[in-house]
């Protein structure tokens, strides 16, 4: 069983907005807390996700932060769910709610595990690559824009002085469902090949002979973090669902184990995609 205090999803994500939207403002911790009476150790809990956020609280905070209209609303309406385990969401476009909340978990990560049955992960994707993935979802020019600044964004967390560790499994298909054009899944996979040339990346590339397995449910995330639960996020079009039970964790990261246990090595993997782009650049 989860320890009751133990800090949630939503608790979580509700406080990385908040701190975000106090640092925007040039405010510190103590000066808004000196301003509500509150002790400054209160707020950091908060931002943290350490402490629940009263939806009182949250509307004192959002009054400083100048935060009115349809995002008052949201935040709110996050701080009524903060102490349900689990979070769902459902969005339209542009740069949703849960895409916030999981590019700060990504930062905060000190190891990704991506199963990615169809695709190549957006951490290792090259622009062209992400371009072409939201022409075929028929994404508006407009949101697809901020998707793949956004994304680019997020890969910077590879090249920091420590970076997360970064496990990879993909099935051959990603590799081979060309995007883009040939010219473009060349530069994707060699992107790739070099990716994995770094210490913290590791790739495993789970080929069409080994038949049925256990990641054909589709694609996920698990995210581990020094201090807090570890994260699973599954993402569909339309919504994205965040699961932090430890039972629900668990059986990801079996999942996650079988399917390495199943790809090629890291060695071969690197072979196999380096192959298959030398048989794009001939079509």
């Amino acid at each position: 069983m989860p320890k009751q205090n133990a800090p949630t999803v939503v608790g979580r994500g509700l406080g990385g907005e908040l701190r975000q939207l106090r640092k925007a403002k040039g405010l510190t911790g103590a000066a808004v807390s000196a301003q509500l009476g509150w002790q400054a150790s209160r707020l950091s809990r908060m931002e943290t996700g350490q402490q629940g956020i009263p939806p009182e609280d949250v509307a004192s905070l959002l009054v400083i932060y100048g935060v009115i209209g349809d995002e008052r609303k949201r935040l709110l309406a996050m701080s009524e769910r903060g102490k349900d385990r689990g979070w769902w969401e459902t969005y339209g476009s542009g740069l949703t709610p849960w895409s916030r909340t999981f590019i700060r978990f990504e930062t905060e990560a000190i190891r990704i595990t991506s199963w990615q049955p169809m695709l190549v992960p957006g951490l290792l994707q090259v622009p062209d690559y992400t371009k072409a993935i939201m022409r075929a979802c028929d994404v508006p020019d407009a949101d697809a824009q901020i998707r793949v600044a956004a994304r680019l964004g997020r890969q910077a967390i590879l090249s920091r002085d420590e970076p997360p560790e970064l496990h990879v499994i993909v099935d051959e298909s990603a590799l081979r469902r060309v995007l883009g054009g040939p010219r473009v899944m060349v530069r994707q996979l060699r992107h790739l090949v070099e990716a994995a040339e770094r210490p913290n990346v590791t790739l495993s590339v789970l080929p069409f002979g080994v038949g049925g397995h256990i990641g054909v449910d589709g694609p996920f995330v698990i995210l581990d973090f020094v201090r807090d639960p570890a994260v699973v996020h599954l993402e569909h079009r339309m919504s994205s669902l965040f699961l932090e039970e430890p039972s629900q964790v668990d059986a990801f990261r079996r999942s996650a184990d079988k399917l390495a246990k199943m790809a090629l090595s890291p060695a071969r993997s690197v072979e196999f995609v380096a192959r298959i782009a030398t048989e794009h650049e001939r079509e």
